[in-house]
């Protein structure tokens, strides 16, 4: 139960499976090698953000953030969700592993970041 006056989420973490090796045109960003294994990509959603974490775990939907090409590959699926209050920026920067594609997720970030994917591993 939320305590009154206690930060409201609005960052979000997808925890992803590739299930073997893929290449997957990301729309304008280019073409990337996906590795299979494990991915964590960060996100946010200042309102609304149950309904764009549900958007994001639909098979069905229009291509339009970065994730969702990876999303709508075959062998990709989401195995968890994890919410928090840190700001996008700081999680994603937080998060251990390799950036499999530079931009990806960061394309209007003001902030630096590489990337908001990264690869955990096998």
């Amino acid at each position: 139960m939320k305590r009154p006056g206690a930060p409201r989420p609005a960052t979000y973490q997808l925890f992803i499976r590739v299930a073997c090796d893929r290449v997957i045109r990301v729309g304008r960003l280019g073409t990337f090698r996906f590795p299979a294994g494990r991915y964590v990509y960060t996100g946010s959603a200042a309102r609304g953000l149950e309904a764009r974490i549900a958007r994001h775990l639909a098979r069905e939907k229009r291509l339009f953030w970065h994730v969702d090409y990876l999303l709508a590959a075959p062998g990709v699926r989401v195995e968890a969700v994890r919410r928090s209050t840190r700001p996008e920026c700081a999680l994603a920067g937080s998060a251990a592993g390799t950036t499999p594609a530079p931009g990806f997720g960061a394309s209007d970030c003001r902030a630096g970041c590489v990337s908001h994917l990264r690869y955990l591993g096998p």
